[in-house]
């Protein structure tokens, strides 16, 4: 299923750095506000949440008052009398304290479905929304950094909402209802408090903000470390190889520990703020209550009334404390919020058109289909003063194998990333089958084509859902029949449990021949119309080359190819050679009838093959 964000034209919004545009600050709530989307679904949930939340609190603040009525009625009763009161209040004390602890654990339960459910959805999105980013956003994105906002980022906004939200509002709730009952037990204490609590919030507001700050920082360095060890991890073979495992250790240590120092300001920080909001509350309570006492003492409260005074106190206290703590958990999940939805907001530049604007392929016909560059010039986006490719013009038939040669950073891979439409080009247009490439859905243009490029990926997974990576509908009969045709069903079968086998991570425990036969055998299965071939036989022995060339050459049949290649023996065959240097094409023609051009084929011809002699 598409997303809208595809079909979003390209905006300022596709680099994810601010720095670049600074924005006035935002506040943590309305950072927060940005989760609201992903709350909207679950409105039940949350109802159900609050009526839980609401009966806790409810009978939290109802104890206090059964004490004072216990006191005041209870004690202050004679013998059967007075029996009768303590039980009658012992017993609804034990109803309330019941009801507090049914609804405490309903609560318990849909705040935390809620948190685990929401958390799983803003993964999903923001994974679905980063497979559909151009590779220009992995250019400046290290797939480390996403990781972490992809964990850890949606791990404190999963704490926000399963806990921290539902603790703000009960909280909330309780320091609302306690310093109603305050003024109704004693106004005049209570408005002494308010005034106290008043001047004791500005500075636990101002110390919050730089926690914020430092949540923020915090994540970064850690992002920054995971995308080391990613980067790494990946490249454990040329590490090893170049004996760096002392060096990347200190590396990896050197940026673990400015994680760690930013993270031990953040937790300094916050430690401060909690002591600083416990300190200053419970300071303005304990003088009001020895106030209280006093009252007490001139016979102006009863000793239930000071107690019930007491335990609304402390209610009211307790809050305060825990939406001190609470305040730390938002400012942590703002910073996570502000970088997810930062990650969202990203917008390829690469876009599908809408449904109704998209055109679609002619039927495909036996022949393969026409493709067709005209005027074609593109610079990649970290290069813009260099064209990759240059006014470049070519027209292919249907079913025409052609063979693209040139020396490196000729422009012959780029020409695939441009049909593919991995870039756009900034002047000209590509055509498939008639149809600028612009107006297909990304979609349909890419099931047109099947790639063979030389750094083959592999998964994971066992061979046969590596093939059936091309099609996923495909049975285990037709993938057992692509293999054959890629020659890789010998090797296949001499694995421990043949097609059965998983390969490991990115295939290590295959050659890079048999990689690149199970890359043959996906393209095959896919059966495009147009099929690209990049290297596809370089990294194979003599044997399976010739295999493999003989596969190939019955798979071209009835549909267009372009292969790119460096060994000109693997080209020799193809219907036309183009010879590209600096982005442009230079020769055009046979094998037979370049070599006697004698121009740059020729010299490359001559090279190869005398150095093959």
């Amino acid at each position: 299923m598409r997303r809208s964000s595809t079909s979003m034209p390209p905006t300022a919004a596709s680099t994810l750095s601010t720095s670049a545009s600074p924005e006035p600050k935002k506040s943590s709530l309305a950072i927060l506000k940005g989760l609201l989307p992903f709350l909207a679904p679950y409105r039940s949930q949350f109802i159900l949440a609050g009526i839980a939340l609401i009966v806790a609190a409810s009978s939290t603040l109802a104890i206090p008052y059964a004490f004072k009525q216990m006191i005041d009625l209870g004690f202050g009763a004679t013998g059967n009398q007075s029996s009768q009161h303590i039980d009658l209040y012992f017993f609804a004390l034990f109803g309330v304290a019941s009801i507090l602890a049914v609804a405490t654990a309903a609560r318990f339960y849909t705040v935390s479905w809620l948190g685990e459910r929401i958390t799983a959805d803003v993964r999903n999105a923001v994974y679905a929304h980063v497979l559909r980013q151009s590779p220009q956003f992995f250019e400046t994105m290290q797939t480390g950094a996403v990781l972490s906002r992809l964990t850890t980022d949606t791990t404190l906004i999963q704490a926000i909402v399963g806990t921290s939200l539902s603790l703000a509002l009960r909280n909330m709730l309780l320091f609302v209802g306690g310093m109603a009952m305050l003024f109704i037990t004693s106004a005049k204490l209570s408005a002494i408090i308010i005034f106290m609590l008043a001047a004791v919030v500005i500075p636990i507001v101002m110390f919050g903000r730089r926690v914020r700050k430092l949540s923020r920082d915090s994540q970064d360095r850690v992002a920054d470390a995971s995308a080391m060890a990613g980067e790494i991890l990946n490249a454990m073979p040329t590490v090893q190889a170049f004996t760096h495992e002392e060096i990347e250790t200190q590396r990896f240590g050197t940026s673990i520990e400015a994680a760690f120092q930013t993270a031990l300001q953040r937790i300094r920080a916050r430690s401060i703020l909690t002591a600083l909001a416990i300190l200053l509350v419970f300071g303005a309570i304990v003088f009001v209550l020895w106030l209280g006492a006093h009252a007490v003492i001139q016979g102006k409260m009863t000793g239930g009334e000071l107690g019930q005074f007491i335990l609304y106190a402390a209610i009211v206290a307790g809050a305060i404390g825990a939406l001190s703590e609470v305040m730390g958990d938002v400012q942590r999940a703002a910073g996570a919020t502000e970088r997810l939805l930062e990650l969202l907001s990203t917008s390829s530049d690469i876009y599908s058109p809408t449904p109704a604007n998209a055109l679609t392929l002619p039927p495909r016909v036996s022949s393969g289909a026409a493709l067709a560059l005209q005027n074609v010039t593109f610079c990649y986006p970290s290069r813009p003063e260099s064209a990759a490719l240059s006014d470049l013009s070519l027209i292919i038939q249907p079913g025409e194998t052609v063979a693209i040669v040139g020396s490196s950073g000729a422009g012959k891979t780029t020409l695939f990333q441009l049909l593919l439409r991995f870039y756009d080009p900034q002047k000209g247009e590509i055509t498939l089958d008639g149809v600028n490439i612009r107006q297909l859905d990304l979609q349909t243009l890419r099931n047109a084509i099947g790639i063979v490029p030389q750094d083959t990926m592999i998964f994971s997974a066992n061979v046969m859902e590596n093939i059936r990576y091309g099609r996923p509908n495909a049975t285990d009969a037709e993938i057992i029949a692509v293999a054959k045709m890629a020659a890789a069903h010998e090797f296949i079968e001499k694995l421990p449990e043949s097609y059965h086998s998983f390969l490991g991570e990115r295939g290590v425990r295959l050659s890079g021949g048999q990689r690149q036969r199970i890359a043959i055998a996906r393209a095959l299965l896919k059966n495009p119309p147009l099929l690209l071939l990049d290297e596809a036989t370089s990294a194979l022995d003599a044997e399976s080359e010739r295999l493999v060339q003989s596969a190939l050459e019955a798979a071209m049949q009835g549909r267009t190819t372009l292969i790119i290649a460096h060994r000109l023996a693997t080209v020799q065959k193809a219907d036309r050679i183009i010879v590209m240097e600096d982005g442009k094409i230079v020769e055009t023609g046979t094998h037979a009838s370049l070599v006697a051009l004698g121009g740059t084929y020729a010299n490359l011809a001559a090279l190869q093959f005398h150095v093959h002699q």
